[in-house]
């Protein structure tokens, strides 16, 4: 079980980001083998929605307001510690996203940019495709959108 917090950028602790940060590369540059600008000044706009185990975080999403990042609102930088995976901690972390947007931007139409070999997961919180696969940073992609 984690335990899950909401905060605005200005919000989070220095350590508290540092932790967010650390998670964020050691599975998108280092377990991905993906050099990519993960740093890319949206932060600040963001919610950012993370889960404690032991005083770890242990996973992570950032959520945007409609007209932030797409059109509609969206979360982004979805992470889960790769020796925590198998607890489904993903779904935990994404249902506290998709409530924060519902309680932060009183929004249910979100939209997110999905690695495809996890459309299946998104699927199964209510995630449909919208559109062809597409590359970034390296990694097929796919837009999925939740109304």
């Amino acid at each position: 079980m984690i335990h899950i917090t909401t905060k605005k950028f200005n919000a989070l602790t220095t350590q508290e980001l540092y932790n967010i940060l650390q998670l964020r590369s050691e599975v998108f540059v280092v377990e991905q083998d993906c050099v990519y600008q993960d740093i890319d000044g949206k932060d600040q706009k963001a919610l950012h929605i993370f889960g404690y185990k032991n005083d770890k975080i242990v996973a992570y999403t950032r959520i945007f307001k409609a007209g932030d990042y797409f059109k509609e609102a969206s979360i982004g930088r979805v992470v889960v510690a790769q020796q925590e995976r198998k607890f489904k901690y993903g779904y935990d972390i994404m249902k506290a996203s998709i409530n924060a947007i519902k309680t932060h931007y009183n929004d249910t139409i979100i939209r997110i940019s999905a690695q495809v070999y996890l459309k299946q997961f998104y699927n199964n919180l209510g995630f449909i495709e919208d559109g062809e696969d597409y590359l970034e940073d390296g990694i097929p992609h796919i837009n999925m959108l939740k109304s």
